[in-house]
């Protein structure tokens, strides 16, 4: 059956929008080929007449969302534009910027009376946005977090929980009596720990501008009022960070968690400082696989003594049934 010249016009003009890579922007109506009524099929991407079946266009682009809403309020929540929200920003990164640059839109430099004009634009905008003592506490306070997980080398997932944590001890009114740093550097903390990536209280002062005793008070009193669960502290959670950082093999680290398995069978964990063990463990590790590092060098980068190494070590290899 021969096409005809409508049909054959139709499949010229889509070839050539094809090769220009140009979108088909007018609406056809009828059927070129029997003048029947056509159709969209958003399911299949084709628009196809409903009284031949002829497929008039196939394979066009889809520009709805890519959820689904079954009511206008879940419509609206789901609806977006532009960066996603995050709670990392006091605003969660819903407000505007004006850009530094004094330039506009084709590049061209301002005057100077619209520089100025723009200057003022800019401190309006800032005080706007920061408008009262919360969103200025929040604007600090996050601030912190990512600074201090920055430092720690702390992953995404960690900086958004403790944001959150932060934010649900801001509404609560946890603030009074205690410092910004210290509710924040506490809330990292316990992010770091309910997401498998704990920090030594110790490294936490480090990078903290809080003491460490005032950074343990705090952090008690927000996991006891935000009823938040955080489990103790894992010594195999440690070793990973350990092992890379002192440059070792992952035989030492897998001898290493075998030391701290066992050591968790025979009971001789309990009680005893998590990140101790985890150092522990990767010295004596490295001495059953021959590797080289001192107590100085596992100490220096699990910040424990090299007392604490030196007897923990032993315990673990007694465990191991190892002579020491």
């Amino acid at each position: 059956m021969s096409e005809s010249p409508a049909h054959n016009g139709v499949r010229e003009r889509t070839q050539d929008e094809q090769e220009l890579g140009e979108e088909t922007t007018e609406r056809q109506d009828v059927c070129p080929e029997c003048g029947g009524d056509v159709r969209t099929d958003s399911e299949h991407g084709e628009t196809v007449c409903r009284d031949c079946g002829l497929v008039i266009e196939e394979d066009s682009i889809d520009r709805g969302p890519e959820w689904r809403a079954f009511d206008s309020a879940e419509r609206d929540q789901k609806s977006r534009v532009g960066a996603p929200t995050t709670n990392m920003m006091h605003d969660k990164g819903l407000s505007t910027n004006i850009g530094w640059q004094n330039k506009d839109a084709y590049g061209r430099s301002l005057s100077s009376e619209q520089r100025q004009k723009m200057q003022r634009l800019r401190t309006w905008n800032e005080r706007f946005r920061t408008r009262d003592s919360k969103e200025r506490n929040l604007k600090q306070a996050l601030g912190e977090i990512d600074r201090m997980a920055s430092a720690l080398g702390l992953p995404q997932n960690v900086r958004e929980t403790a944001s959150v944590i932060y934010r649900r001890a801001l509404d609560e009114n946890l603030l009074p009596g205690r410092s910004i740093e210290g509710v924040a550097t506490s809330a990292l903390y316990a992010a770091a720990r309910m997401a498998g990536s704990p920090r030594s209280l110790d490294e936490m002062a480090v990078v903290s501008r809080v003491e460490k005793m005032e950074l343990t008070r705090t952090y008690r009193y927000v996991v006891r009022e935000l009823n938040l669960e955080v489990q103790p502290a894992d010594p195999e959670q440690y070793l990973p960070r350990f092992v890379s950082d002192l440059d070792l093999s992952e035989e030492t680290e897998r001898r290493a968690r075998e030391l701290i398995v066992r050591a968790r069978d025979a009971g001789l964990l309990s009680g005893k400082s998590p990140v101790g063990l985890a150092a522990a463990a990767v010295y004596a590790g490295a001495l059953l696989t021959n590797e080289k590092v001192t107590q100085s060098e596992v100490g220096n980068v699990a910040n424990v003594s090299e007392v604490t190494i030196r007897n923990r070590y032993k315990e673990l290899l007694e465990a191991e049934d190892v002579p020491a």
